[in-house]
């Protein structure tokens, strides 16, 4: 590794630190319909005013053992965690995609999962803000981008969109329960516009075998059985990252081996 590969190594991984704290922020008040920019951090138990030097992601965090300077009330754990998943995601990133347009595809499309997670397990719903716009950032993306593709975006958003509303569709006939909420349909079809229509089939795959272990070891715990509720766009989510960083190579196996026309 080269003395420039590391300091965009420490640029993105502090890039991304700073954009996780901006995150946090979103995922707290978006779903309250409340302004991301106005008023500033501040503590919830006091209201007082969060200092620049309290502020910096992680590092006051962990310096002030994760309570508020003024009043002492605990600052939750996953703030820490949410800074510290989108400076490693971003670092990733650069190693994998390197300075490209891809790359900065990647950035935009990191921080909207990263926040569309944590929002759909505090709420289970997933912003129209984060999911609409981002199938129209992604074909405009695929538009302006060289190294992709415009029809393989277009085609994801159908094919991605469309098999979860066509599952959606056959839950409903048999059961007459909605057994898929629309913003997981529409963040597939924003998965395949920024992915293209071939990462579809695994990010499917993938997020259907990790959300049944979990959700069978929820069901488990609670002792609701498959009546437990889980949120689907997380797993969805860590389905496009592991596609990104490292998944392609599979899929591209798959596809090579069974629908070689299609590769």
């Amino acid at each position: 590794m080269s003395e420039l590969d590391g300091f965009f190594y420490v640029v993105f991984f502090l890039f991304g630190a700073c954009l996780g704290s901006f995150a946090n922020v979103i995922i707290y008040r978006m779903p309250k319909g409340e302004s991301v920019v106005l008023p500033g951090s501040h503590c919830q138990n006091c209201k007082k005013p969060v200092r620049w030097y309290d502020n910096i992601p992680m590092v006051s965090w962990l310096l002030l053992k994760g309570k508020c300077r003024h009043c002492g009330a605990k600052f939750s754990f996953r703030y820490f965690c949410v800074e510290l998943l989108m400076a490693g995601l971003f670092t990733l990133a650069y190693f994998y995609l390197g300075m490209s347009w891809n790359l900065l595809e990647a950035l935009i499309f990191i921080f909207g999962l990263v926040c569309c997670t944590f929002i759909d397990f505090d709420h289970m719903i997933l912003p129209d803000e984060f999911t609409l716009s981002g199938i129209v950032i992604g074909l405009i993306g695929a538009w302006l981008n060289p190294q992709r593709e415009f029809m393989d975006a277009l085609i994801g958003v159908f094919i991605g969109g469309g098999f979860l509303w066509a599952m959606a569709y056959l839950y409903y006939v048999f059961t007459k329960q909605d057994g898929m909420g629309g913003g997981d349909i529409k963040l597939l079809a924003w998965i395949g516009a920024v992915l293209g229509w071939k990462a579809v089939p695994f990010v499917i795959m993938a997020s259907a075998i990790i959300g049944s272990v979990v959700g069978l070891a929820m069901a488990r715990k609670q002792k609701e059985g498959l009546k437990t509720m889980i949120p689907f766009g997380p797993y969805l989510a860590l389905g496009a990252v592991l596609y990104m960083f490292g998944g392609q190579t599979i899929a591209l196996w798959y596809f090579n081996l069974f629908l070689p026309a299609f590769s």
